[in-house]
């Protein structure tokens, strides 16, 4: 059985210089180097092999002047002979060998990515198009799609074929979804959520900063509550109770380790948070747990108490060395700073969601019921669970965010192997909250931390990332440089293609390059997930996330329409739209 059936319109040129995985073809005729594209498909047939072909992808067509030396004379005599310069051309394409094709035992053809030789030197180079390429690019929709298949679009170069990635692969070593602003990321994420919810037991968490997805049809919608939604009871609101923080984030809130009596500061907070922690387990006679719980155990205890007992350490008089004499004790003054900062945060309703939650959310049981609305996957539109962080304040935002991250990692683990469920977490906005932790503060440094665990240790117990950015440059490094799959958009900064091109193997510089000029919904694709690195046409969903560019031009041309100034003051001030 033939696979390819190559003619004399096909052909391109010799190879002349083979490193790796980089080739040289000389093209003979200017005619054939006008075949060449860059971004086209070639193929190589290997030396001494039947039906087996090594498949390339063009990077550069060069056209090269070269001078050469001819003899001229004037009367065809040797006395008068002269050397005069001559031009002529040396055409070269370069490119880059991507995988094999071949035929299996069963004699039906198959395409696999390793390369088992290089192309011998003088091997003919073949063009890949018209029927050949058809042939080829449903070579690759064929194998593609399997049974754990998820269909992300079509191929740029031949938009008959649609492309496939493996959902097996994607999420198990993560994956990242880069793109400017209007390039077309929220679209993506919503072509993959919208596949993912139609599978029964799917298990993705959007972490949505900007409340773009709150209108998916398919997923569970919740959102951390802002100022006007405390005290109210709708089953949307996510509260995030104090206690769930462990010491590290708790410090990071509320602790200034620039101020003097820092170190006194932590060793209070700390020694008063552990009693109250203990006291609430010996209330509930919990013994098993009070045997081995830690400052970092997520057990409810009053912040109001600890307050209390800070405020009586920072006014505390003991006896002095005289008798009836009275002197300040070891901690008297030192928390002059940290318990206004404490009563601040306490009061302030932009922090209600974690210090003002209804009191259900003090229970001992209420961190079970939360997880489950986070991680169940067996009700109606819980395959896809979209959490709303529009109304967290800036300054947290990250503790926060890793904050989820972290307990849903940690109930993952603990989670008995034989009932664990893979999911993943969608990072949108990756940047705001991710960002490198050079010179960061505590607060962004902590978050961090928790998703460079994920992202290192996830696959073993079944959490994986997609971070979604439109700024890779400020995305911590760590974090990137684990995702094995990368899903690049129109990228129009030096400093981010520097970052992408940097996640890519060397040898696919040259696609690369084609990162300023992608269209919009058009997409670099490599990775594990792909069978052939490619420019994807990515597939619009049916529901569109909220992330649509406004037209100014067009806003600009109707009729002016002036909106109630004193109504958006009094929405600032009560923080509430409504």
């Amino acid at each position: 059985m033939a696979i390819f059936t190559f003619d004399a319109s096909h052909s391109l040129g010799k190879v002349r210089a083979v490193d790796t995985r980089r080739v040289n073809v000389q093209v003979n005729t200017d005619e054939d180097l006008r075949k060449a594209r860059v971004g086209q498909l070639v193929a190589l047939a290997l030396p001494g092999a039947v039906e087996e072909w090594l498949i390339g992808i063009i990077d550069k067509v060069i056209k090269t002047p070269v001078m050469d030396e001819e003899v001229i004379t004037e009367d065809g005599g040797p006395d008068n002979a002269a050397p005069m310069p001559r031009e002529s051309v040396l055409n070269t394409v370069q490119l880059t060998l991507v995988g094999t094709v071949g035929l299996t035992t069963e004699d039906k053809p198959r395409f696999s990515r390793s390369l088992v030789q290089v192309p011998e030197i003088d091997g003919a180079c073949h063009i890949l198009r018209d029927a050949q390429l058809q042939t080829f690019m449903s070579l690759l929709s064929t194998e593609g799609k399997t049974d754990h298949s998820l269909e992300i679009g079509c191929y740029t170069i031949d938009e008959n074929a649609k492309a496939y990635l493996d959902g097996n692969k994607l999420f198990q070593r993560h994956a990242s979804l880069l793109g400017s602003t209007g390039s077309g990321k929220s679209w993506t994420v919503a072509s993959v959520l919208e596949q993912a919810a139609k599978l029964p037991s799917a298990n993705l968490i959007v972490f949505d900063l900007h409340g773009e997805y709150r209108n998916l049809t398919y997923a569970r919608y919740l959102r951390i509550p802002g100022p006007e939604e405390l005290g109210k009871t709708d089953s949307s609101l996510l509260f995030l109770p104090y206690w769930l923080l462990n010491a590290e984030e708790l410090q990071a809130m509320f602790i200034d380790r620039s101020e003097f009596s820092a170190h006194n500061q932590v060793m209070a907070f700390q020694d008063t948070v552990v009693a109250e922690k203990k006291k609430t387990l010996e209330d509930l006679k919990k013994d098993d747990v009070l045997n081995a719980f830690t400052l970092d155990s997520p057990i409810p205890f009053s912040i109001q108490n600890v307050i209390s007992r800070l405020r009586e350490l920072n006014e505390q008089m003991v006896p002095g060395a005289k008798p009836n004499t009275e002197k300040k004790g070891a901690f008297n003054g030192e928390f002059d700073r940290l318990i206004p900062r404490l009563m601040t945060k306490v009061t302030d309703k932009r922090y209600g969601f974690l210090f003002q939650a209804p009191e259900s959310e003090h229970q001992y049981d209420a961190m079970a019921g939360m997880v489950k609305r986070l991680m169940d996957y067996s009700t109606e539109k819980a395959q896809i669970k979209v959490i709303d962080f529009s109304e967290v304040p800036a300054d947290i935002l990250p503790v926060i965010v890793g904050l989820v991250a972290r307990i849903i990692y940690q109930v993952q683990f603990w989670t008995d192997r034989a009932k664990r469920r893979p999911m993943a977490l969608v990072c949108d906005e990756a940047h705001l909250y991710l960002p490198k932790k050079d010179g960061k503060n505590p607060v962004e440094q902590r978050a961090i931390e928790n998703f460079e665990k994920i992202a290192k240790e996830g696959r073993k117990y079944g959490v994986a990332l997609l971070i979604v950015s439109q700024r890779p440059s400020d995305v911590s490094s760590t974090i990137l440089s684990q995702c094995n799959n990368v899903v690049a958009l129109r990228l129009t900064n030096g400093d981010d293609q520097a970052t992408v091109k940097r996640l890519m193997p060397e040898s696919l510089e040259g696609l690369m390059d084609t990162l300023p000029i992608l269209d919009i919904g058009e997409a670099l694709v490599v990775g594990d997930a792909v069978l052939l690195p490619s420019r994807i046409r990515i597939t619009p969903p049916s529901e569109k996330p909220l992330s649509a560019t406004i037209d100014f031009w067009d806003e600009w041309t109707k009729k002016p329409d002036s909106p109630d100034f004193a109504k958006a003051v009094e929405n600032m001030r009560r923080q509430n739209r409504a």
